[in-house]
């Protein structure tokens, strides 16, 4: 019997679970919920119900996994909880500060619920996640550094985008390339948050809106821009749309560190994604996780994980015997 995957959200990551769904053979679409007029959502999978969000819980017993795909900044927060006390649920948010917050008010639910809930799957965090406590397990004497892009984030972009007067956008994290040769020499700098990345904004803004306001607000952000050095552009629609259409996004993760009775010797530790498109890489990675989520609810666990607390045979379609043949 397939996963029946249900996807909340229909954007980029939406549409990139509906492809990550149909390129693994045991799952199957099941639904999707959209806050827009359902009958204007015009989806790939042929056969597939569009319903309006308002309507998800009259489909609680046709949904396995139900993935969400709405923004960190305000849209997980409440959605994931709400959903969690009702469905099996996975999402990506990504607000690194927020994160033990938002899964103490996600536990909380899926517990209530009886249900099974995995937070904050991607590549970052995620991925990336993984590889940090991997590597720090490891070399417990060394140094942690963690460089994303150069790529456009889809949650920086999503914060800006919900600033009053702003149409559309886009936001480059870039790494500071001098700040990822001293780490990769061995050399342990000591590194700012500012002096490891730089942000570039490219903003739609309405018309008569108030730009140095926007440019203040997305500056001063929180959480997205107030620590780092911020350029933010102000470009046309049609500029956005010729020049910033695509999602790449990468990163590395590094960890050196030494061993030896007189930490003579020295070892680097680095993991690179380099991706074609954003969405749908971190929607590959959150179709894994979706499975994991579906045996653990089948197991009989309650409550919310992180990518730390699934095994990793769990992600695979595989079994055991072939995974210690073909992989070990």
């Amino acid at each position: 019997m397939k996963i029946r995957v249900g996807i909340f959200g229909y954007g980029n990551l939406g549409r990139g679970i509906e492809c990550a769904v149909n390129h693994n053979e045991d799952m199957t679409l099941a639904a999707v919920f959209t806050r827009r007029n359902p009958e204007t959502v015009k989806i790939l999978t042929e056969g597939v119900p569009v319903y309006h969000a308002d309507d998800v819980l009259s489909h609680k017993d046709e949904i396995d996994v139900m993935v969400l795909c709405g923004g960190s900044a305000t849209d997980l927060p409440v959605q994931t909880p709400m959903l969690a006390a009702h469905f099996n649920v996975v999402d990506s948010f990504d607000t690194h500060a927020k994160i033990p917050e938002h899964f103490d008010h996600v536990d909380k639910a899926a517990k209530e619920g009886g249900k099974v809930a995995l937070i904050s799957a991607g590549w970052d965090p995620g991925m990336f996640s993984l590889n940090r406590l991997y590597a720090n397990a490891v070399l417990p004497n060394g140094a942690d550094y963690t460089f994303w892009g150069k790529g456009v984030s889809q949650g920086h972009s999503d914060a800006i985008r919900r600033i009053d007067g702003v149409l559309d956008a886009r936001q480059y994290t870039v790494p500071v390339e001098r700040a990822l040769e001293a780490v990769r020499s061995g050399s342990n700098p000591v590194l700012t948050t500012r002096e490891k990345h730089t942000r570039e904004c490219y903003v739609v803004a309405k018309e008569g809106a108030d730009r140095s306001r926007i440019e203040k607000e997305i500056k001063e952000m929180p959480n997205y821009f107030a620590d780092y050095d911020t350029t933010v552009h102000f470009i046309t629609e049609e500029e956005l749309q010729k020049n910033h259409a695509a999602l790449p996004h990468g990163g590395f993760v590094i960890r050196t560190g030494k061993t030896g009775f007189h930490n003579e010797h020295n070892h680097l530790i680095e993991y690179r994604l380099k991706l074609d498109s954003n969405p749908e890489f971190t929607a590959s990675v959150i179709a894994a996780y979706a499975r994991a989520v579906y045996r653990l609810a089948k197991a009989g666990e309650v409550g919310c994980k992180t990518v730390f607390d699934i095994a990793p045979a769990l992600l695979s379609p595989l079994d055991g015997e072939t995974l210690r043949r073909t992989m070990l």
